[in-house]
């Protein structure tokens, strides 16, 4: 990158019985005369099939949008929303789980733009305090939505709100069988990396469980390697007793 933007990124498996469900998309890449950074956390649930059909078509169809350099918020959500569609239709292939989205695109190392479906969740760093650019889709937050869609939200069985009394998120790709009561459409929001943004944090619930958007731009603030903050990262959590997956993704403006 011509800015000498730095990106790193680090998955450790949570204690679960089931296999790692957590990808990550992070590359750069010359599209015509543009520099793209490409960042993505995709954390499935219920099988890993979806999170990786994410990891290698959502890019693709975000890019293939026409008017993508124009508006780049209308193109994201109609790609979701068409990638939701095929997930859905190959449902027989991919089975019947989901996955939450948190995405990245840097454009020219000057715009960002971040979507987002579910409880993964982007921060940034300027001058050394935490903003949040995601939202976290919950089933209390969303309650009323869920209820006119003909869905309820339960805490039981266990002590966390879900939606249908089955996910933990009110947002999510797939899950074919509770599509009538969940949306999948992003949260977008674009910000201009001027000289005060330090770095940006993309990460699965695994890390935000247990460490608040702060803790995390402190406890990486002083770390020059991205991929070295972003391993620290799943370190302390770790050491905070998460017990779920964790995956993070740092990439580094200065």
């Amino acid at each position: 990158m011509s800015k000498n933007i730095t990106h790193g990124f680090y998955l450790i498996k949570g204690r679960s019985y089931h296999p790692m469900e957590d990808y990550v998309v992070a590359q750069f890449k010359k599209v015509e005369s543009n520099e793209l950074g490409l960042f993505a956390i995709f954390d499935g649930h219920a099988g890993h099939n979806v999170p990786n059909y994410l990891r290698s078509h959502l890019f693709d169809n975000i890019l293939n949008e026409p008017d993508f350099w124009k508006e780049p918020t209308d193109a994201i959500k109609r790609a979701y929303d068409v990638t939701d569609s095929t997930i859905l239709e190959k449902s027989g292939e991919l089975g019947r789980g989901g996955s939450t989205a948190v995405t990245a695109i840097l454009i020219n190392g000057q715009k960002l733009v971040v979507a987002n479906i579910g409880d993964s969740r982007a921060v940034l760093c300027k001058n050394g305090v935490a903003k949040q650019i995601s939202v976290d889709h919950e089933p209390t937050t969303e309650s009323e939505d869920i209820k006119n869609r003909g869905g309820f939200v339960s805490r039981f069985p266990g002590d966390v709100p879900r939606v249908d009394g089955r996910l933990a998120v009110s947002r999510a790709f797939g899950d074919k069988s509770l599509k009538k009561h969940l949306s999948s459409e992003p949260y977008v929001t674009v910000e201009m990396i001027h000289d005060d943004a330090e770095f940006i944090i993309l990460a699965s619930d695994g890390l935000w469980k247990v460490m608040s958007n702060q803790e995390a731009v402190d406890t990486i603030r002083d770390v020059k390697d991205a991929r070295s903050s972003a391993k620290r990262l799943t370190e302390e959590a770790l050491g905070r007793k998460s017990t779920d997956d964790i995956s993070c993704i740092v990439v580094k403006f200065q």
